[in-house]
């Protein structure tokens, strides 16, 4: 109904299309119409007052209002529109049986997008759950506005931390594996480290033995590589399982550390010689970032050693001609914004001009606090989601009519869980830190994820019942009906605000205020065996539809019964 609006207005104003997009507003009350559009940008242009500008423009829109609007009034300096309510009906429920229905043609980029980018010497963790659950809702986002999305990992895969995890096997495994003691591989290399790290603070012989280690991976000792693989296979093999678990799309292409950790010097070379480097007293390579406040940095070390940046620098290139990217975004923590602010700079610098974004989130913690990997302290992404799916299973099991089998309740527990874990994470705007407690995160009631599956399910099961299709008649719509029409009408505009601002809680908060919508609709218009049955299950219908395209932007899976 917008486009109507917008093509009255784009007669009468000589104001751009997108201008007007931009422009036009809710209003906070019914009241004061469906749409509003302020007039000071008129003001300006024709330099008189906003209020009077709003007045004269509602009479010269009320000589050709079409049969979309009922009325236009004027409140102030706003130009306040009246949707026919019948014919916003028809639309809508037109609208959302369309198969592109959500779909957007926006933007039509390659966009790569690189999470969750884990260390190897450790199981993923609950940061690492946020971390996946911002990127799938990311690239859905992205998918559904036609760009297309190249979904890319870096394996953190050498270095001092997982040299610590090979002291560590070396002096505590004992020659265990993950198969003879039944552990997940992730986990078991990750126990290592944790072993190494609380031995390493009463014996200091071992950090050097950890340094000693990386130099020998770095000289290619067979002994040492031959380790490392082992380690690192099954960190491979055990962080697929969570990956497949949680829902993580295939990775289109994953990097390893170990495979360009020494790359990027010629990327140095071509700066020196353009002189966006310089070289200091003692032969390290540095650039000035005084100007963008960001200091100096180190690029080569002087010994001609690479530092973490250098290869940030050649991977960001590397991708770009591996896929002939338009756009490289990465999901990495805040505490690794002044790092991104430092690599794009120099990207810019050395000039590499593309749309470089770092979507920075906050940290995840507990009821019990802060998380630290060392200590062993940190709770991993499996034991939290195995936690939170047995919560979800007493709960089932509290509930349920009749028995479910144990592949039902294994199925249906899971993807409870797993909403109540994907909206927790997804709610808030990214940049915020969240505090994560499983028991409030599955209540049926509230802002949560089980409440928008209930809400689902409850649509799914009023439109089971109906057996012989209904003849539909739209009477006097009532004020629920109107409010469910409206918002189910405002699902692509917001999933353009989400797009535009890389903001998945933009859809969080949708989805729960439509469901919020939907149940108040639920309790005060019968549906079955009222005189307007026919509309009502379509108005439910497509609820059903818009909540479920919602969820999946979400990366949340819907579940027919509860």
């Amino acid at each position: 109904m917008k486009k109507f609006i917008i093509k009255l207005l784009a007669k009468e104003t000589n104001l751009k299309t997108k201008e007007l997009e931009n422009l036009i507003e809710i209003p906070p009350s019914d009241n004061l119409g469906d749409y509003a559009i302020p007039c000071f940008i008129l003001s300006k242009k024709l330099k008189k007052s906003p209020i009077i500008i709003a007045e004269e423009l509602v009479k010269k829109l009320r000589k050709s209002l079409p049969k979309e609007v009922s009325n236009t009034d004027f409140k102030g300096p706003y130009v306040n529109f009246f949707i026919d309510k019948k014919i916003l009906a028809e639309n809508v429920l037109e609208k959302v049986k369309q198969k592109n229905f959500g779909k957007l043609n926006i933007d039509k980029k390659k966009i790569g997008i690189e999470y969750p980018s884990p260390n190897t010497n450790k199981a993923l963790h609950v940061g690492h759950l946020r971390n996946m659950a911002i990127g799938e809702s990311i690239c859905k986002i992205m998918d559904n506005t036609r760009n297309k999305v190249i979904h890319l990992n870096l394996f953190n895969d050498r270095g001092i931390l997982i040299s610590k995890s090979m002291i560590g096997y070396e002096k505590f495994a004992e020659g265990k594996t993950p198969e003879s003691e039944n552990i997940k591989e992730d986990k078991f290399v990750g126990d290592l480290y944790i072993k190494f790290s609380k031995a390493s603070s009463k014996n200091e012989k071992l950090e050097k033995l950890a340094q000693e280690k990386l130099k020998l991976w770095e000289k290619g000792d067979k002994k040492t590589i031959a380790l490392w693989k082992k380690l690192n296979s099954w960190t491979y093999s055990g962080m697929q399982k969570t990956f497949d678990k949680f829902g993580l799309s295939k990775i289109d292409k994953n990097y390893y550390e170990s495979e360009i950790y020494k790359k990027g010097k010629e990327l140095i070379k071509t700066g020196l010689k353009n002189k966006v480097f310089y070289n200091k007293e003692d032969g390290a390579v540095a650039i000035n970032l005084e100007k963008e406040k960001l200091g100096e940095k180190i690029l080569l070390r002087s010994d001609g050693t690479s530092v973490y940046i250098t290869q940030d620098l050649y991977l960001a290139e590397q991708k770009i001609k591996d896929f002939n990217l338009d756009s490289s975004y990465y999901i990495v923590g805040c505490d690794q914004e002044y790092h991104f602010k430092v690599l794009f700079s120099i990207l810019e610098k050395l000039g590499l001009k593309k749309d470089w974004k770092h979507l920075s989130y906050g940290m995840v913690s507990l009821p019990e606090g802060k998380m630290k990997s060392r200590e062993g302290t940190a709770i991993s992404a499996d034991d939290l989601i195995t936690e939170t799916q047995e919560i979800a299973k007493k709960g089932i099991e509290s509930r349920a009519t009749e028995k479910l089998n144990k592949k039902e309740l294994e199925d249906r527990s899971l993807k409870i869980a797993l909403s109540a874990i994907k909206y927790s994470l997804l709610k808030v705007d990214i940049r915020r830190g969240i505090i994560f407690n499983p028991n409030e995160a599955l209540a049926f009631e509230g802002d949560t994820g089980p409440y928008l599956l209930y809400s689902y399910a409850r649509a799914s099961s009023i439109l089971k019942k109906v057996k012989n299709k209904k003849t539909i008649k739209i009477l006097d719509l009532k004020d629920t009906e109107i409010k469910l029409l409206k918002k189910i009408n405002s699902f692509e505009d917001t999933i353009t605000k989400a797009y535009e601002n890389l903001a998945p809680n933009l859809i969080a908060n949708y989805a729960f205020e439509l469901s919020q919508i939907f149940n108040e609709f639920y309790h005060d218009c019968p549906v079955l065996g009222s005189i307007e049955e026919g509309f009502r299950l379509k108005l439910v219908n497509a609820f059903r539809i818009t909540l479920k395209k919602s969820l999946d932007l979400l990366g949340i899976d819907v579940l027919e019964e509860m």
